[in-house]
């Protein structure tokens, strides 16, 4: 018999990448509640930076530092808004279970979202770093 292993309503039935963009969503909530500015924010997923040609999603910089980056943030250009991308196949190879994901999906927004207004991460959520 073929056929999907459990109903859609099911948590088994939700995609990695569905669950990912769900964290993201859940962290941006947290902080709008007390940025409110960040609902003229957009936030996006993809599954890794782009290193090769130009274009928005190129990762900058990354071969000076050696490392893949987990998060960007691009300044609002003419008409269009502020954009924070988060990487996520970088952060599921961080992280061993969903709960830690969720913490470093946490801190990544809070990361970018600081960059963003020129604040300290710890400005926009008090607790960030201490998990």
């Amino acid at each position: 018999m073929r056929g999907p292993i459990a109903p859609p309503q099911v948590p088994l039935a939700v995609s990695r990448a569905t669950a990912f963009t769900d964290l993201v969503h859940d962290s941006v909530e947290r902080l709008e509640r007390h940025w409110p500015q960040l609902s003229e924010v957009e936030f996006a997923v993809l599954d890794v930076p782009s290193f090769d040609g130009g274009g928005e999603d190129r990762a900058e910089g990354w071969e000076d530092e050696g490392t893949v980056p987990l998060g960007r943030v691009t300044a609002a250009r003419g008409d269009g808004p502020a954009r924070i991308v988060v990487y996520r196949r970088p952060v599921e190879i961080r992280t061993k279970n969903r709960d830690e994901r969720a913490l470093l999906v946490h801190e990544i927004v809070v990361e970018q979202v600081a960059e963003l207004l020129g604040l300290a991460p710890e400005s926009v959520d008090p607790r960030y770093g201490q998990d």
